[in-house]
Order: C-alpha cells, then structure tokens, then sequence
C-alpha cells in the first residue's frame, strides 16, 4: 500500500511540474507574438505588413495545435489574422476574417475572460468593421452585445475603450466616443507592451483631435 500511495504521490507530482511547464510555454509562446505584433502594427511600413502578419498567423497557428484547450494562442490567432485581414482587400480580406472569427469564438468558448477579454473585443471590432449581408458577416447589435462583454471583463483598458470609442464615432455618438477615448488615454500601462501601448494612445489623440475639429 505504502509502495502505490508512494508510486501515485511521484505521478500527481510529474503531472503538477509537466502542467506548469506547459502553462509557462504558453505563456512565452503567446509574449512573443505580443511583441511581434506591436512591431508589425507600429514600426513596419503598411506595404509590408500583409505577409508579415500572414507568417505571424502561422506562428499562432503552431502555438494554439502545441497547447490545445487554451484560449490565449486563439486569441491572438485571432488578433493577426484580424489585421492581416485589415491591411488586405477583396475576398481574401473576408476570407481572413471569417477565420479570426472561428479562432475567436473557439476562444471565448475555452475562456472568454482570457487575456483581459480580449476575444470579446476583437469579436466586436470584426462585427462593427465587416461588412453586412449580403457580403459580410457585420452586425452592429453584435457588435454592441461584445463591446459590452469586454468592457465588463476590462472596464478601464485600453483596447476595449480604443476600439469602442471608435465605433461610436463611426455611428455618431461623438460624446459616448470622446468618454470612451479619454478612458482609454488613461489606461495602466500593461507590463512588456510599452511599445503597442505607445502607438494606440497615438491612435486614441488621433482620434480625440478629430472629435475636437468636428465639435467646431
């Protein structure tokens, strides 16, 4: 008896060092193509971006199949694919958005709180930038229904406040947008994203400044 309660003691042990070694894989895995991101959005010229968010993809690819049931690596699957998509045109912009999409939802089905909710703001930002039917799958109700849901999980983050912000613009809520906007140039600073926290407060003043022009 000794002998099995010894032998089942060094089993749950291997399984507890072999899950965090998993966990902290992940976790690099998904820092990675954080930071390769923010570098691809904010320091590479637009011309060439399409194919080095295309590889990127694929990276993401490889780590969401080397930790399967684990929302983080989907989600930014999602993420790349979402901006490969929107540096892109045509059919093949769609063709890549709807597979952010499915990496999307496949996320919030694992853990939709993951990463600060980020899954639910770009479920948002793709139904409020695709277009509607006949041609897309754009849904401003949807859009509105995950905008929420990422605010709940991160009321005072950056990107959910960013991307909300900007779709009230686009639909004419100018003081629900300068509100939304003025969160997000407020936001903590995320550790190890200096850099993508940099370029999007770019693009929060950006959009302010423009709020401000058509206010006059």
């Amino acid at each position: 008896m000794h002998a099995v309660s010894k032998l089942l003691a060094t089993a749950t042990l291997a399984l507890i060092l072999g899950g965090h070694a998993f966990a902290q894989n992940g976790e690099d895995s998904v820092r990675a193509i954080q930071t390769k991101w923010a570098e691809i959005k904010y320091k590479t010229p637009e011309k060439q971006q399409a194919e080095q968010y295309h590889a990127l993809a694929q990276e993401a690819r490889k780590a969401a199949e080397s930790h399967p049931g684990t929302a983080e690596p989907l989600v930014w699957e999602g993420i790349v694919l979402s901006s490969e998509a929107g540096v892109r045109s045509g059919l093949g912009a769609l063709s890549l958005a709807k597979e952010a999409r499915q990496r999307l939802d496949e996320a919030v089905k694992i853990n939709g709180e993951a990463l600060n909710g980020s899954a639910y703001t770009s479920l948002a930002t793709l139904y409020a930038k695709v277009p509607g039917w006949p041609l897309g799958f754009g849904d401003k109700g949807k859009a509105e229904e995950y905008f929420k849901k990422s605010l709940a999980v991160n009321p005072d983050g950056i990107d959910p406040n960013f991307f909300y912000g900007e779709y009230l613009m686009d639909n004419d809520r100018p003081a629900d947008a300068r509100r939304h906007l003025e969160t997000a140039l407020k936001a903590p600073a995320r550790p190890g994203r200096e850099l993508a926290d940099s370029g999007r407060k770019q693009e929060i003043k950006a959009l302010l400044d423009k709020l401000e022009k058509e206010a006059k």
